[in-house]
């Protein structure tokens, strides 16, 4: 779930940047005291009620871990430190912020005894009971935060009499009942969150009396009625979430005039009607979901006024007609999903343009015409199938071709109804003959591709077994392997491809002919070049790195520097297995196939069934942390280009880092444009932009962006009101929401991880200091690890060399 800061959107975006090293710091010593809750003390002691008060809220609390031992029989450490949480002004309680103690119990209605409270943290415990009424007594409240607990019953009316309530937070509870329109009182109200729980009744049409209102989360409960209009006066409002309710009714036109809002869910309710026009006027909107609604109409032609928007969600709804090429105007959309609705005619070719799509699905419409080759190649099958006119998007749906047709001149009236004849007859006999014949022929044709491949095979000497080349026996006789362990060409087997194929150890080899041969699919491309799953006849799969042209040293430096990666061996690096250069300086890299594929798409592309829980999570950065830590230490190389995206993970979800030294490869220019374009999925440290080469520190930051990833669950390929993934998390924790800063998947355990998701997320703020100097070694970032999962570091896998791998010489055939 999404959260934005309560910076001001009107306010100059340099100063973000200009103030960017002093807010990381405050936000890392905002976490610090969160995490120590150290406090200054005025020299009061408590008073005798709000000591009363304290020692009722602690008898009906359950302390499992004793954290609430130093709240002592005295009194006296009440407001001077000693009491932990407890925080006093002349004397009195102002906040109790006890988070993440795994605390039971209930919270006493004592509390409201404690006359100058502003502040109420008791998020991630086990909390039961209900909302103590008397939090309604509280006329200096302006905080409350008892997220993700286990409390019960109805949301008390009385809350609402609060006239400081700034911030109410409630989501993630078992609370029932309707949403109490006393709420509406509370004029400074600017953050509700009442998700994830089991609330009742319509959305209070008097919302709209809280100007200040910046964020509305209310999604995941049974809420029904209609949106209300009034909604349209929240004037400086910037996310609304209603998703995943019973609402319906059509989408009032009136919100169309929320200037400020960025990020509108109203996905997975009964919404009907069409996509109000006034929505083409929300400019500043972000993240539009409207999927799994009964939605109908067609999609304004003018949807590209909302020039800001990344995701655009219309899944499963009922929509219609065309899908407006003027979509391929928001070049920021980074997720397009048009499946399962009605959607018809042509597939605009502009869609192409859209060059930050990482995820887009039209699949299951009516939609005709053929898929622009780029969209093809960088999406699967599944985005486009289900639309039975269209075409051109996988090996299976070629698109027929256009040959052209050339008409006869000046047709007498006679030769006319003889060929009216002719093609009458043909239509009923021989239209048969001429498929059948024209069947035949292709087929006769592929045998003859696929006998010419196998000739070729036949003449390189590979031993076959069963009809299959056997892994040892690509490289033929004894003498074969002495002449290329030598180093030398093997001319013989290369005769009909040519080029020239080097071996490094490797769980089996092939020949040339082998991997020329063998059946690809894209899986993805980067700075360097495309990469491909290929399938070899035996049935052993690669993955294979086909090198841009002209970005690469010549051949001579080409294989110097190969040779040196080649031997680089780490359990956490994807090692090089071989390489190809081929007859016209084409080149390949072949690597070990990692079948869970990119850590990006493990992490942003799984389907809701899969879960990823912490200790996986914290396994994956320790490996990333390891692979790192070698590249640094024992091979003298920077990554330079550290992303999800270059991280692959094997069947037990061990990391693998990928394209580390293949900046050795490439000309000096094309290494200076992968340093100058590292940046632009989110990964990149700010000194970047006056460098010309990474270092040490700038893959610590990169680094720390994905362990942030890991923690997050966002992408830091899509900026949060205007912010990348570090500025954005360092908001929320300056906010002390720290908790909601976590991916749900992890934060429902935070009453037995909660310590090691702060520690983590300390360490990775630590990663991303905009000061390079400040940031960690990466041995230092895998040794906290290990000291925060001791447990997954004695789990470490064993490297190539101790598992028994053989020796790293590299082996030369054609």
């Amino acid at each position: 779930m999404e959260r934005y800061s309560s910076i001001h959107r009107n306010a100059p975006f340099y100063h973000l940047h200009t103030k960017l090293s002093l807010f990381f710091l405050f936000s890392l010593s905002a976490l610090t005291s969160h995490l120590a809750s150290s406090q200054k003390w005025d020299g009061v002691a408590v008073t005798k009620s709000d000591y009363r008060s304290l020692r009722a809220i602690k008898n009906e609390l359950v302390d499992f871990r004793g954290v609430l031992r130093s709240w002592n029989d005295s009194g006296l450490g009440a407001c001077s430190g000693g009491w932990a949480g407890v925080k006093c002004v002349k004397g009195q309680v102002i906040a109790i912020q006890l988070p993440w103690r795994g605390l039971g119990g209930r919270i006493s209605d004592k509390i409201g005894q404690l006359p100058e409270l502003r502040r109420i943290s008791f998020h991630d415990n086990i909390l039961g009971g209900e909302i103590p009424p008397s939090l309604g007594f509280l006329r200096n409240l302006r905080g409350v935060y008892l997220f993700n607990n286990q409390l019960r019953g109805s949301i008390p009316p009385s809350i609402g009499n609060s006239p400081a309530l700034q911030a109410l937070d409630l989501s993630n509870n078992l609370l029932s009942g309707p949403i109490p329109p006393s709420l509406a009182n509370s004029t400074r109200l600017y953050r509700l969150n009442l998700s994830y729980n089991s609330l009742t009744g319509s959305i209070p049409a008097g919302l709209s009396r809280s100007p200040s209102l910046v964020f509305l989360a209310l999604q995941h409960n049974n809420l029904s009625g209609s949106i209300p209009a009034s909604l349209s006066q929240l004037g400086l409002v910037q996310e609304i979430s209603l998703g995943q309710n019973r609402i319906s009714g059509a989408i009032p036109n009136e919100l169309g005039a929320l200037s400020t809002l960025q990020k509108l869910d109203l996905s997975n309710n009964a919404i009907n009607g069409t996509i109000p026009s006034s929505f083409t006027n929300l400019s500043s909107l972000v993240w539009l979901n409207l999927e799994g609604n009964l939605l109908d109409g067609q999609i304004p032609e003018t949807i590209d006024r909302s020039h800001n928007l990344t995701v655009l969600n219309l899944k499963n709804n009922k929509f219609q007609g065309p899908i407006p090429p003027t979509i391929a105007n928001i070049s920021s959309i980074t997720e397009l999903d048009l499946s399962q609705n009605n959607f018809s005619g042509e597939f605009p070719a502009s869609l192409s343009r859209l060059s930050n799509l990482n995820s887009f699905n039209v699949s299951h419409n009516n939609l005709s015409g053929s898929v622009p080759s780029l969209l093809a190649k960088k999406f699967n099958s599944s985005s486009f199938a289900g639309n039975l006119q269209l075409c051109g998007y996988s090996s299976s749906t070629p698109c027929p071709s256009s040959a052209p047709i050339s008409l006869p001149s000046s047709p007498s009236p006679e030769s006319v109804a003889e060929n009216h004849t002719r093609h009458r007859k043909l239509s009923t006999r021989n239209l048969a003959l001429i498929i059948g014949a024209s069947v035949v022929a292709s087929l006769l044709l592929l045998c003859c591709c696929l006998l010419c491949c196998l000739m070729r095979k036949g003449s390189s000497g590979s031993k076959q077994k069963n009809g299959k080349v056997t892994a040892r026996g690509a490289l033929g006789k004894t003498e074969k392997k002495a002449s290329a362990v030598s180093g030398q060409p093997d001319v013989e087997s290369g005769r009909e491809m040519g080029g020239k194929l080097v071996h490094f150890d490797g769980p089996f080899i092939f020949t040339a002919d082998d991997l020329l041969c063998a059946t690809a699919e894209i899986m993805g491309k980067s700075t360097y070049g495309t990469a491909y799953k290929a399938t070899l006849e035996d049935g052993n799969q690669v993955a294979v790195k086909r090198l841009r042209e002209k970005t690469t040293k010549a051949q001579r430096e080409f294989e110097i520097e190969a040779a040196a990666i080649g031997k680089i061996r780490h359990p956490n690096l994807a090692a090089l297995r071989a390489y190809y250069i081929g007859p016209k300086g084409e080149k390949l890299l072949v690597f070990d196939y990692m079948p869970r594929g990119s850590l990006s798409a493990f992490l942003h592309a799984r389907g809701p069934e899969t879960i990823i829980d912490w200790a996986t999570r914290m396994n994956i950065a320790m490996g990333i942390a390891r692979g790192l830590n070698h590249l640094h230490t024992n091979e003298n190389i920077i990554h330079g280009n550290l992303t999800s995206s270059n991280v692959l993970l094997d069947e037990q979800t061990n990391a693998h880092i990928a394209d580390f030294g293949i900046s050795r490869l490439m000309t000096a220019a094309a290494a200076a444009n992968v340093i100058a374009t590292a940046g632009t999925l989110g990964y990149r440290a700010p000194e970047l932009s006056k460098m010309k080469n990474g270092s040490t520190k700038t893959d610590v930051f990169s680094l720390g962006v994905i362990i942030l990833e890991l923690l997050t669950g966002k992408s830091p390929g899509e900026p949060t009101n205007g912010m990348d993934l570090p500025q954005w998390v360092a908001s929320i924790v300056k906010e002390e929401w720290t908790n909601e800063v976590f991916d749900l998947e992890i934060s429902k355990d935070s009453t037995t991880i909660g310590d090691e998701l702060l520690n983590v997320l300390k360490l990775a703020l630590h990663c991303v200091d905009p000061t390079p100097s400040a940031r960690p070694e990466v041995e230092q970032v895998l040794q906290q690890l290990e000291e925060i999962k001791p447990e997954l570091a004695a789990a470490a896998p064993l490297a190539e060399s101790d598992a028994g791998a053989e020796e790293h010489l590299p082996t030369t055939a054609n």
